[in-house]
C-alpha cells in the first residue's frame, strides 16, 4: 500500500514536472512570438508616421516656396497632388490652409484632412528664425497597398534655422546657399488602423542640399536628448501601450531623383520590448540598393530576442 501511494506520488510529481516545463516552453514560445510583432509593428507604425509626415512637410514647403503670402520665390519642389490651398490674414498673422483630398503623386498613399499653417505678420519665411505653426486637423493617411490608415492630429512648429529658401540653393551669386536647415518641433494624437490613440512628439532638423546632379537631397536627424540618449527624433507612447523613443543613427536621407522615398538612413528603438536597430534602402535581400523606380525599398529590423538569439526581419516599405 505504501508503495503504491509513493508510485503515485512519484507520477504526479513528474506529470506536475512536466506540466510546469511545457507551460514554460509555451510561454517563451508566446513571449517571443509577442516580441516580434511588438518590434516589427512599431518599426511599420514609425516608418509610416516618420515617413507621411516627411511627405506632408514637402507638400507644406513647396506651397510656402510659391506663396506670395509668404514671400513668393521660386518653387523647386514639386507640385503636391490632390491638394488645394486657400490663404487669408488678421491683424497678427498670415495663414494658409492646405486641404488634401486624393493620391498623392505617387499613387501610394490616399491623404484626406487638413493643415493650416500661420506665420506672423511681420516675418517672412525666408527670414533666419522664422516660425510657421502648423495645425493638423484629422490627416488621415492610407497606405494603398494594404489600406492601412493613420489619422494624424497635432500642432508642430516649423522653424528656418538657417533662413533663406530651398530655391537658393539654386541660385548663382551672393543669393546663393549652400544648406537649408529647418527644425520640426511639435506633438501629435495618432490613431492606429486598430482605432488605438497614442501622443507622439518630435524633434527633428530637416537639412536641405544640392546633388551633384543638380537635383535636391533631404537629410533628417533627431535633435531631441534625454538623459545620455541623443539623436532622438520621436517618442511616446505606441499602439501597445508602451512608452518609447526613436533615435536617428544615421541620417534618414530622401533624394529627389527618386522621388524623396527614403533611401538611406539607420534608426534605434527604444523601449518596446528590444533595442530594435532599423536600416532603410535596402533590396529584398536586406542588401542596399539604388532607387527601385515604381518597386518598394525594404527595411531590416534587429533585435535580441529569448536566449540571447539574434532575430532579424526585412519588410517592404514605400
Amino acid at each position: 500500500m505504501k508503495l503504491r501511494a509513493l508510485s503515485f506520488a512519484v507520477l504526479s510529481l513528474t506529470l506536475a514536472v512536466t506540466a510546469c516545463k511545457k507551460d514554460a516552453k509555451e510561454d517563451d514560445n508566446t513571449s517571443t512570438v509577442d516580441l516580434e510583432t511588438r518590434v516589427t509593428t512599431h518599426a511599420d507604425d514609425q516608418n509610416r508616421v516618420s515617413n507621411e509626415m516627411d511627405a506632408v512637410d514637402n507638400d507644406v514647403n513647396s506651397y510656402l516656396e510659391e506663396s506670395g503670402a509668404f514671400g513668393r520665390e521660386q518653387d523647386v519642389m514639386a507640385p503636391p497632388c490632390n491638394t488645394t490651398v486657400s490663404f487669408d490674414s488678421t491683424q497678427a498673422v498670415r495663414r494658409m490652409t492646405i486641404t488634401f483630398s486624393g493620391n498623392n503623386c505617387a499613387n501610394t498613399h490616399a491623404r484626406t484632412g487638413s493643415i493650416v499653417a500661420t506665420i506672423p505678420l511681420q516675418q517672412r519665411w525666408r527670414d533666419s528664425g522664422a516660425v510657421v505653426t502648423e495645425t493638423i486637423n484629422n490627416l488621415r493617411i492610407t497606405r494603398l497597398s494594404d489600406n492601412k490608415s493613420l489619422t494624424i492630429n497635432g500642432t508642430r512648429t516649423l522653424t528656418n534655422a538657417t533662413g533663406g529658401r530651398i530655391a537658393s540653393l539654386f541660385m548663382p551669386g551672393p543669393g546663393g546657399r549652400n544648406v537649408v536647415r529647418h527644425r520640426i518641433d511639435g506633438s501629435m494624437t495618432v490613431t492606429f488602423d486598430n482605432n488605438t490613440q497614442r501622443q507622439w512628439s518630435v524633434a527633428r532638423q530637416r537639412e536641405f542640399a544640392r546633388s551633384q546632379q543638380d537635383s535636391l537631397v533631404i537629410t533628417v536627424t533627431g535633435t531631441h536628448t534625454d538623459g545620455q540618449t541623443t539623436g532622438i527624433a520621436e517618442w511616446g507612447t505606441n499602439r501597445f501601450g508602451a512608452s518609447f523613443s526613436t533615435q536617428i543613427v544615421e541620417p534618414l536621407r530622401f533624394a529627389q531623383s527618386c522621388h524623396f522615398r527614403l533611401g538611406a538612413g539607420k534608426v534605434q528603438h527604444n523601449g518596446v520590448g528590444a533595442t530594435t536597430v532599423v536600416t532603410y534602402g535596402l533590396n529584398a535581400q536586406g542588401a542596399p540598393t539604388g532607387c527601385p523606380g515604381a518597386n518598394p525599398y525594404y527595411f531590416k529590423a534587429v533585435w535580441t530576442g529569448a536566449g540571447g538569439n539574434t532575430q532579424t526581419v526585412i519588410r517592404p516599405y514605400f
